[in-house]
C-alpha cells in the first residue's frame, strides 16, 4: 500500500468516511476532523510509518508539517519516510 493510500485511509477512518470520499484537495475541516481528531491522525500516521511528525498540537500552523490539505499531509509524510530511509 502506498503512503498516499495509507494516509487517506487513516484520515477517512478518523472522519468516519469512506476513503473514496477523501480527496487530495480536502481540508481537515471539510472532512470534519477537529483538533483532537487531528492529534489522533498524527499518532496513527506516526505509528503506521514509524516516523516522528514535527507537529505542535498547541499551534498546528507552527512547524514544518503542513496540514492545510490532504495532499500536503501526504507530501509531508512522504518526505519524512524518505528522510528516514
Amino acid at each position: 500500500m502506498s503512503v498516499k493510500q495509507q494516509v487517506i485511509e487513516i484520515l477517512a477512518q478518523q472522519a468516519v468516511l469512506e476513503p473514496s470520499d477523501v480527496t487530495l484537495d480536502s481540508t481537515l475541516e471539510q472532512l470534519g476532523i477537529d483538533s483532537l481528531g487531528l492529534v489522533e491522525c498524527i499518532f496513527a500516521i506516526e505509528e503506521a510509518f514509524d516516523i516522528q511528525v514535527p507537529f505542535n498540537a498547541n499551534d498546528p500552523t507552527d512547524g514544518d508539517f503542513d496540514i492545510s490539505s490532504v495532499a500536503r499531509i501526504i507530501a509531508g509524510v512522504e518526505t519524512l519516510v524518505a528522510e528516514q530511509s
